[in-house]
């Protein structure tokens, strides 16, 4: 048994056929299926069911394929160990990224991205850019190494792990003839005052989206979004030509000079970027070193520190 016709076995059983598994291992196609019929007849086995339109696998085929794929984990897992241990990571890393949430934390990782590539040149990061919901989604199903996203919650979901990037409070954006205004009392108003008014907010699946829908659900009304937008500086750039509240992260809200900034009175939402990974740590030694110097180069925010799991 050989490990080219495992790694032939198994492109064929995922691509349930052989000239698109073949095309897929950039092979001639007659060779990758005497190969697997070499592999059946060493195993005294059919492993495929040709019978069909498509190629399925048998009783047989089924059961040996977790180890076909895990045989094949195992070789590229001692390649990269001993890539590791020599000093020439490879692979892929694939990073997500939420954009527009964090601009100077982003100047950071792109500033980082580059460095890490001048050292390890044999590694390819693959950007990932989708909303906070799909991300953590994707790292629980390993699809992603490392994400820099934004969280409406206190702890992080099971088998992943967090590290605050931001941690700041999210204030209400206002134009300066906002009837909003005369609501407030020093520059606070209370979460309620959104109450029926149009708002101003990212997207569904997004971390402060989600932290201004559970803040309101908290008091007890649902927000009325009246637009969204990619990112807070279109929000408030919407906010100050009076088109509605942009609810946004403080900094956010200072960076517009045409805008009025109010403060919720009370338990004030906050809005939260954090680095996240599985709690099991990435797989290969690309991932953990890039996720060790992204750990370092952003630190934390708020002396809150890493959460995981199990709350170290």
């Amino acid at each position: 048994m050989e490990l080219r016709q495992l790694h032939y076995f198994v492109a064929v059983a995922e691509e349930a056929n052989f000239t698109r598994a073949a095309a897929r291992l950039h092979l001639a196609q007659p060779g990758v299926s005497a190969q697997v019929r070499q592999l059946e007849r060493e195993l005294g086995q059919p492993l495929l069911d040709r019978s069909g339109r498509s190629v399925t696998l048998t009783e047989v085929g089924a059961a040996v394929l977790p180890y076909a794929r895990a045989a094949l984990a195992a070789v590229e897992g001692a390649r990269q160990t001993v890539a590791e241990f020599t000093g020439l990571l490879r692979g892929q890393v694939t990073l997500g990224l939420v954009s527009g949430a964090a601009p100077a934390r982003e100047a950071e990782v792109a500033s980082l991205l580059a460095d890490f590539h001048d050292a390890h040149p044999q590694v390819d990061v693959a950007l990932a850019a989708d909303n906070s919901e799909r991300m953590l989604a994707a790292l629980q199903r390993g699809e992603l190494d490392v994400a820099l996203l934004g969280t409406a919650e206190a702890e992080p979901p099971a088998g992943l792990s967090f590290q605050i990037v931001a941690d700041e409070p999210l204030v209400a954006a206002v134009a300066p003839d906002s009837p909003l205004l005369a609501v407030a009392e020093d520059g606070r108003i209370p979460l309620t005052a959104l109450r029926d008014r149009p708002l101003i907010s990212l997207p569904r699946g997004t971390g402060i989206r989600g932290v201004l829908e559970r803040a309101c659900a908290d008091a007890g009304f649902r927000p009325r979004i009246a637009f969204e937008a990619a990112g807070p500086q279109l929000l408030v750039g919407l906010a100050a030509r009076g088109l509605g509240v942009a609810v946004v992260p403080e900094s956010a809200a200072a960076a517009d000079p045409g805008l009025r900034t109010l403060a919720f009175r009370g338990a004030r939402p906050r809005g939260r970027i954090v680095l996240a990974w599985r709690a099991d740590g990435p797989a290969g030694p690309a991932a953990r070193t890039l996720l060790e110097r992204l750990r370092t180069a952003l630190g934390t925010a708020g002396g809150r520190g890493v959460w995981t799991e199990a709350k170290t």
